[in-house]
């Protein structure tokens, strides 16, 4: 495992419990700030995610990933519903209220 997917995992367990984030948050704090896709890559790959919770990681408006390997959408929906995240009419996260972008975003 190289530093920049060590880093992913590490600023993926900081998300609180009931929040979310997006990509390019966790590219600018794994390191490298337009890396966005690269952490989909990463967390297509998590291997534990109980310990990395990459259910919390969603696109920068609030939708989830089609293709959330570790059941679909309705699987990532589900888990995040669970926490206490709320969700908007048309499906997409309400980022407003449930946005997480940690302590070292500028």
């Amino acid at each position: 495992m190289n530093d920049f997917s060590k880093n992913v995992y590490l600023a993926v367990q900081k998300i609180p419990r009931g929040k979310v984030t997006n990509y390019g948050c966790i590219a600018f704090m794994a390191g490298k700030p337009r890396a966005a896709r690269g952490v989909g890559f990463v967390l297509h790959r998590n291997p534990d995610p109980v310990r990395t919770p990459c259910h919390r990681v969603v696109f920068k408006d609030g939708s989830l990933c089609a293709g959330y390997v570790f059941g679909g959408p309705d699987v990532q929906r589900r888990l995040l519903e669970e926490e206490g995240v709320a969700f908007l009419p048309d499906g997409r996260v309400d980022m407003e209220q449930c946005g997480w972008f940690g302590d070292e975003m500028p």
